[in-house]
């Protein structure tokens, strides 16, 4: 068997460990939080809190069929999910290792087709991959996720073949095929989209993976320019897809309903047709001056379209009336309202409040509408509370029970002391990363 074999076989024996483990460990029923919620929507494809995971609940709904009828068995059989989910999160995890192991254990071994590895070069490269992926397979957090009925289990998966999938590009030597693993790997991404956000993370990684390969000449100023170009991606996923395109979609809607007088629907409908007409229409575009790039990319947007075309069982579902219908998103407006997390509120990120800011006013927003009988109704304002004394990166702003104190604490500051752009970012170390991450 050549090394190629022997690390697949090793990679599929740490999953039927990790699969093994977790069966044995998995809930019967459900943990007292999410996991009930997602339980019941998933068998009856139902609509969850905001802002969805339809993917989720499409492949809960297909595991639950497997109860066969008894009810008692359903939580088992989607808990399962999250089993098989986060063993295959082992298994392309085991191989990721591997391939970054590679890159430092170079072959020394002289052959007819060039430098190979040794034996003991390639036990060194299986163990390092069996270790890290056991270590993952049982930790504290990772295991928890892995025998529940909750997203993460399933986002570990997309984020950990995501980065496997990149890597594996990464080592294609053929430019067409290059590109199709590019475009196969912005798929995933759409729909991971439908589990969770977590995979988005994965995107600098794989913008430096890119970068490493198409450049040999690599610099600071290109590995800054890597970043920047990598959060953009993210932006755009994040705020001109997820809830930009809806919203837009909302206002073609208000448009065409309350000032054309068409029917419900009518200005979504247009959107969608004017938005795929320019998609294609780029495409064909692409094809016709032969622009590998542009083509490339637009095939990626669409690619990611189609995965999050899963989000369409939230508003087909909530038409349905389900006994579980959370924020009833039937129409363009409460949906916008629904991927946009609206009734969690918002926080400081960038520039804003702190804990010692005294209001200063509230400012009445733009108009929020629901479905009427004839048209689209406004209901209320959008507010923005205006506050003294805005800091840059305001890392510490609740001003909620015992928050101020437990501030003052972690950045040594004094009873009446202010918080200012230093305090912030000293917690921001201190807290925030030193102790909740490193």
């Amino acid at each position: 068997m050549n090394f190629k074999k022997i690390n697949d076989l090793v990679g599929w024996v740490l999953f039927g460990i990790a699969t093994l483990v977790y069966t044995l460990t998995v809930e019967p029923t459900a943990s007292f939080w999410d996991c009930g919620e997602f339980i019941a929507v998933s068998y009856k494809l139902m609509v969850p809190h905001p802002p969805g995971a339809p993917l989720f609940l499409l492949i809960g709904n297909l595991f639950s069929n497997l109860a066969m009828g008894n009810v008692e068995k359903v939580a088992f059989w989607i808990n399962m999910v999250s089993v098989l989910s986060s063993a295959f999160t082992i298994l392309f995890m085991y191989w990721s290792i591997v391939f970054i192991a590679k890159k430092i254990v170079k072959p020394t071994l002289q052959t007819e087709k060039g430098l190979d590895y040794t034996q003991g070069e390639q036990l060194s490269l299986l163990i390092t991959g069996a270790i890290g992926a056991l270590s993952y397979t049982f930790s504290d957090s990772f295991w928890f996720s892995a025998v529940e009925a909750e997203v993460y289990g399933m986002s570990s998966f997309f984020t950990a073949f995501v980065v496997w999938a990149m890597l594996k590009w990464e080592t294609i030597k053929d430019a067409s095929d290059e590109n199709k693993w590019m475009i196969f790997i912005a798929y995933i991404i759409g729909l991971s989209i439908g589990v969770h956000l977590l995979n988005l993370v994965t995107v600098p990684a794989l913008g430096y993976i890119y970068y490493n390969k198409k450049y040999a000449k690599q610099d600071f100023q290109g590995f800054v320019i890597t970043m920047l170009v990598s959060l953009v991606i993210v932006g755009i996923i994040m705020v001109g897809v997820i809830p930009g395109l809806p919203s837009i979609a909302g206002k073609f809607e208000i448009m065409f309903k309350n000032g054309f007088g068409l029917p419900f629907g009518a200005g979504a409908l247009m959107f969608t047709i004017l938005f795929l007409g320019a998609l294609v229409y780029g495409i064909q575009y692409s094809i016709k001056k032969q622009n590998v790039l542009l083509n490339t990319i637009l095939l990626g947007c669409a690619f990611i379209l189609i995965g999050y075309s899963s989000y369409a069982i939230i508003l087909i579902r909530s038409n349905f009336n389900p006994p579980i219908d959370e924020n009833d998103p039937q129409d363009v407006m409460s949906f916008v309202s629904y991927l946009k997390r609206e009734q969690y509120g918002d926080r400081p990120l960038l520039y804003g409040r702190t804990f010692m800011s005294e209001r200063d006013g509230v400012e009445k927003g733009e108009a929020m509408y629901r479905k009427g009988k004839d048209a689209y109704e406004i209901y209320d304002y959008r507010t923005e509370v205006i506050y003294k004394d805005n800091v840059l990166l305001p890392r510490m702003y609740s001003q909620g029970d015992d928050h101020p104190d437990l501030y003052r604490s972690w950045a040594n500051m004094r009873e009446n002391e202010k918080p200012t752009l230093a305090n912030n970012l000293y917690y921001m170390f201190k807290y925030q990363i030193g102790h909740m991450y490193f």
